[in-house]
């Protein structure tokens, strides 16, 4: 049921089911997953589409958010060292898998969402200015998109785990959180959630609970943005700098800052022998669209996808 509902509003079949089990430590055969299958039919879980497979039914939905609450716990952070493995950036040639976040705005509002959005992807406040577009009924990476929807696709945050990852540089995902701006200057955390023991992603909970002003941010300098804080050792500080300013030249500028060894980055502490990353949340400019009322529902960390596909922001106006 998890996997089931990772593809909530796609049909997936029994083998695309086993082969995402697999990566979650769960063998189980085509066949065996086939029976499962069948008892959640049984059960009104899942809905039935020939041999094009299953989908999760609103029964379903609400079975999986009620049930095991505990399993959820670390969720989050576990999905984030799972995706920063299989990003595979090549920064030489700018092409391979980035992770997307993905977020479904309905058709007759996207063409005045662009326009809401437009600043932000004239702002430090993204992680790049390249995105990913989808129509209802199309796919965008392995996600399908709901009819009357258009899916915009951003660039995450944890992409940059990856992209470390693969430089020899371990990260450490320590909280989504609020950042207070002022003076057009980053200033210092006004709310955290740990990713460690989240069963949610952080950052959509800020955004539904209308914590930010990115708006305020991008207009007036003055303002509250979605970011996260990671650490790193201290000896990878120089390697670290170094790539964040290649990905910057590359048109990734998410690294914010790496603070000093030992010392707290924008109020928040780390660990001994570690430094903090502040990294801007790719989701600002939806964060921006709810500010505004414009209806959106986003879902971080969707899919991962092939960088050199993305199109420019500004090609879509």
């Amino acid at each position: 049921m998890k996997v089931l509902g990772r593809h909530e509003d796609t049909i997936i079949g029994s083998r695309e089911i086993a082969k995402e089990l697999k990566q979650l430590g769960v063998n189980l055969s085509e066949r065996t997953v086939r029976y499962h299958l069948k008892l959640l039919d049984e059960r009104g879980f899942t809905r039935v589409f020939g041999k094009e497979g299953r989908q999760i039914t609103e029964k379903g939905k609400q079975e999986l958010s009620k049930a095991l609450v505990s399993d959820k716990i670390g969720f989050v952070i576990s999905r984030i060292d799972t995706l920063s493995y299989l990003t595979g950036l090549d920064l030489d040639s700018m092409s391979g898998r980035i992770i997307l976040n993905v977020s479904y705005i309905p058709e007759r509002h996207f063409q005045e969402a662009l326009k809401k959005m437009k600043p932000v992807f004239s702002s430090p406040y993204i992680m790049s200015g390249k995105v990913a577009i989808a129509r209802g009924g199309q796919m965008i990476g392995d996600v399908y998109v709901p009819e009357g929807n258009v899916a915009f696709g951003s660039v995450c945050s944890v992409t940059i785990n990856g992209i470390f990852l693969k430089a020899g540089i371990p990260v450490t995902s320590r909280f989504g959180g609020v950042l207070e701006i002022e003076g057009k200057q980053p200033r210092r955390f006004v709310s955290l959630i740990s990713y460690e023991g989240s069963s949610l992603d952080p950052l959509e909970v800020f955004i539904r609970g209308r914590m930010t002003d990115v708006n305020g941010a991008v207009r007036l300098g003055e303002g509250k943005v979605l970011a996260s804080f990671r650490e790193i050792p201290t000896v990878c500080i120089d390697k670290a700098r170094k790539v964040a300013d290649e990905l910057k030249k590359k048109g990734i500028g998410g690294v914010m800052r790496i603070g000093e060894p030992n010392n707290a980055l924008f109020e928040v502490p780390v660990g001994l022998d570690r430094a903090g990353m502040a990294i801007i949340g790719g989701l600002n400019p939806l964060a921006a669209l709810e500010e505004l009322d414009i209806p959106a529902k986003s879902k971080a960390m969707s899919t991962l996808y092939e960088y050199s596909a993305l199109v420019p922001f500004k090609s879509l106006l």
